[in-house]
């Protein structure tokens, strides 16, 4: 195996490398001064909460018809 290769694509690797771990570092930097500013921004402009309002539905029972159902419902399956 030529070792000239074997040099040559490590070179290349590192610098793949390099290069990939110098652009993450820049985007997390820029993320961190991206949440410092947008929380600046929150302080003096917060954003509005929609208020919302809720309705009480009346319940109603309806316990009598699902007795009588199930009523049914036993005395269809005995004489079966």
């Amino acid at each position: 195996m030529d070792m000239t290769l074997l040099k040559e694509g490590a070179i290349i690797m590192a610098i793949g490398m390099g290069t990939v771990f110098f652009f993450l570092t820049i985007m997390i930097g820029a993320m961190n001064i991206n949440e410092i500013v947008l929380k600046f921004i929150g302080k003096y402009f917060p954003e509005e909460v929609p208020e919302v309002k809720t309705t009480k539905k009346k319940v109603e029972s309806n316990d009598e018809e699902i007795a009588l159902a199930i009523a049914c419902a036993i005395n269809r399956a005995s004489k079966a």
